[in-house]
């Protein structure tokens, strides 16, 4: 584990030091969840073109997605493991860059952010991957949410790592609800 531990730091030193004057508030306002308000509005607008007056299925499904990975992460795993962020760790905190002197909360295993826009990105991509090409494209934003807390210093690449497998995994298993919810309810109906 120790190798383990001294590996993420040493990659979290290498991504946190890609930072330049101009790109700081870029990734501060792309790492705020305010920010991510086109791509939910965009996400809707695709659900109820392709989903209609069943839309709110979809859209159940993904607030459930997301509190879910929130509860997981932020509820259990955060306090369970009590990793101290970058920003919070006594012997890397100097060294860590940070953007307007934000440092998140005290513990950072795993990334909810990455679990989120992760989990968002998955079930988007299972719910409209038939109807709309381009849905995959979601991943490329949920992958530059989550760089952002390594370059904001809030999140080793451990904890991104693991939040993002939780996402895609609680992703797919709200899809599978979605599936056996709209074959018993709605697919018994129409015959």
């Amino acid at each position: 584990m120790d190798f383990i531990a001294t590996l993420d730091t040493k990659i979290f030193f290498i991504l946190n030091g890609l930072h330049t004057k101009w790109l700081d508030p870029v990734m501060y306002w792309l790492s705020n969840t305010f920010t991510a308000t086109p791509v939910f509005l965009l996400l809707i607008f695709l659900l109820v073109t392709v989903y209609k007056k069943k839309v709110w299925l979809p859209l159940l499904c993904i607030v459930l997605c997301i509190t879910a990975t929130d509860r997981i992460t932020s509820g259990l795993m955060k306090p369970g493991f009590a990793r101290l962020r970058p920003t919070h760790e006594p012997l890397l905190m100097e060294k860590v860059h940070t953007v307007n002197n934000y440092k998140g909360g005290n513990f950072g295993f795993a990334s909810s952010h990455a679990a989120n826009t992760f989990g968002i990105a998955m079930l988007s991509f299972l719910l409209l991957g038939h109807d709309v090409r381009r849905i995959r494209l979601i991943f490329l934003w949920a992958g530059l949410v989550s760089y952002t807390r390594i370059y904001l210093g809030v999140h080793y690449p451990g904890d991104i790592l693991v939040g993002a497998f939780i996402g895609l995994a609680i992703g797919f298993l709200f899809y599978r609800l979605f599936k056996l919810i709209e074959e018993r309810f709605f697919r018994t109906r129409a015959k």
